[in-house]
């Protein structure tokens, strides 16, 4: 067989050796925790303001887009996360249905995504963190509060809360699970408090006209593209992180039922969450107005003279960040782990603790996510993580097609319906947003993916645990 497209037998991945099995320790509750904490970051701080910007009124009706969209890619990610409820993803579907070269470079577009994304909120963090240091007369000399391409040495900030995030993931996947937990709720009840406070204020004429750059949209002569769709290909990034539930799938005690529940509940309660405070925003403020701030939520209470809440609205965007944090290095090294079980890296990551943890690849993680934050410059490549995103549910979406056709008789726990439909839709959506995104981050994800390939021929190829099968 071809190293090429030999796969995963289905059956085997489910016969893993001790030393290289992680524990089961997650319940439905946690994995909701995990996307809500993934989805609901700093995005919602801010791309309510920006959205508004691009679409008017209908930004909600850009939400509605997005989260369909994404929602196509979960029920795909729904029927494979129990069918393998194993490590590893989109890279774990990919090895089964298409093979070990397409599955090395998803996996390899898994691990840029998630570490960048690490670093990048490492990052956002730092800036919050900052601003309320200064506001208390603690700001930091300027060589420790930004890297060399901000005018300093080091993020110092960046790189605690990274390798914080680090030492609490090495701690245990079920105590880092339940502070993930405890501090999504924090975020919830921010947001409602948000909502709750902006209803007494609210006026329908906001909504008038309700698409006024229309819907496909056009092109200013700043060369800014405005509409429901330039809108949603913007927002669509703000839901990605569902997927890291499926990185837990090993981890958890019933997959079967808690993953379904996982995966598609949490974007369920996510996309009410976007459309409701956009909502809630929109009545409270023109969207010409509060689209100007790069704090959109706060900036509305401020005008509705709640100046405590609006400092703790932005306050919970402190909270918010090193939980995105936390789901995005778990997801990351996860997938890391499975690579190496499987011999494409090398085996020796793959060990565990005694409470089933990575410890490993975890810290091989949170050191190269850190090492970024600290020093490197940001704002193009961290467009990478979007392109790795959308390779991954594509690939996801082809891979239950595939075997859907070529294995009708395996017994799926959770069917996507209408899968002939779905799956289609979910690849079509995937690819517009591909193919939105700028020609620079497109041709370094190809870049990446290059060098990738020949890590994958120099040492994948030859250790591959399916290597003595050609």
């Amino acid at each position: 067989m071809s190293f090429i497209t030999r796969r995963k037998p289905i059956t085997a991945s489910h016969h893993v050796e001790g030393e290289h099995r992680l524990k089961a320790t997650l319940s439905w509750p946690h994995l909701v925790a995990l996307g809500v904490g993934a989805i609901i970051g700093t995005g919602i701080y801010t791309l309510t303001g920006i959205g508004a910007g691009l679409a008017g009124p209908a930004v909600i009706l850009s939400f509605a887009i997005a989260g369909a969209v994404c929602a196509f890619a979960a029920l795909c990610y729904a029927e494979m996360a129990t069918l393998l409820p194993h490590a590893g993803s989109a890279y774990t579907y990919s090895y089964a249905g298409m093979g070990e070269l397409t599955a090395w470079i998803i996996g390899w577009s898994l691990i840029l995504e998630y570490t960048v994304v690490c670093s990048a909120v490492a990052v956002g963090w730092s800036g919050y963190a900052q601003g309320w240091l200064a506001a208390h007369d603690w700001g930091l000399p300027a060589a420790l509060a930004g890297g060399p391409g901000a005018g300093g040495i080091i993020n110092l900030p960046a790189v605690l809360i990274t390798l914080l995030v680090t030492g609490m993931l090495m701690v245990g996947t079920r105590e880092s699970a339940t502070v993930n937990f405890i501090l999504v709720i924090i975020k919830v009840v921010a947001l409602a408090a948000f909502v709750i406070l902006t209803l007494p204020s609210f006026n329908a004429a906001h909504f008038h006209p309700f698409m006024p750059f229309g819907f496909s949209g056009h092109v200013d002569a700043d060369g800014t593209k405005r509409g429901v769709m330039a809108a949603a290909a913007l927002i669509f990034f703000a839901f990605y992180g569902f997927d890291a539930i499926s990185t837990a799938a090993e981890e958890t005690k019933n997959p079967s039922r808690d993953l379904t529940i996982g995966i598609v509940g949490s974007m369920v309660i996510c996309t009410a969450i976007y459309m409701v405070v956009a909502a809630a925003a929109l009545g409270a403020s023109p969207f010409d107005v509060f689209s100007k701030s790069g704090e959109p939520l706060a900036f509305i209470l401020r005008e509705l003279k709640h100046p405590l809440t609006a400092t703790l609205i932005a306050g919970a965007a402190i909270v918010a960040l090193p939980t995105v944090i936390m789901v995005f290095m778990f997801g990351q090294s996860r997938v890391f782990f499975a690579m190496a079980r499987d011999g494409l890296l090398p085996r020796g990551l793959a060990s565990v603790s005694a409470r089933g943890v990575p410890v490993a690849v975890t810290l091989f993680t949170g050191v190269v996510a850190a090492a970024i934050a600290g020093f490197f410059p940001l704002k193009i490549i961290a467009e990478l993580a979007n392109a790795g995103t959308l390779a991954a549910f594509i690939a996801t979406a082809i891979a239950m097609m595939v075997l859907r056709v070529q294995a009708k008789d395996l017994e799926r726990p959770f069917r996507t319906p209408v899968w002939w439909l779905v799956g289609p839709l979910a690849v079509a959506g995937c690819l517009y947003l591909f193919w939105s995104l700028p020609f620079l981050t497109k041709k370094l994800f190809l870049v990446w993916n290059l060098f990738g390939v020949g890590v994958y021929l120099l040492y994948g190829r030859k250790h591959s645990r399916l290597a003595p099968a050609e």
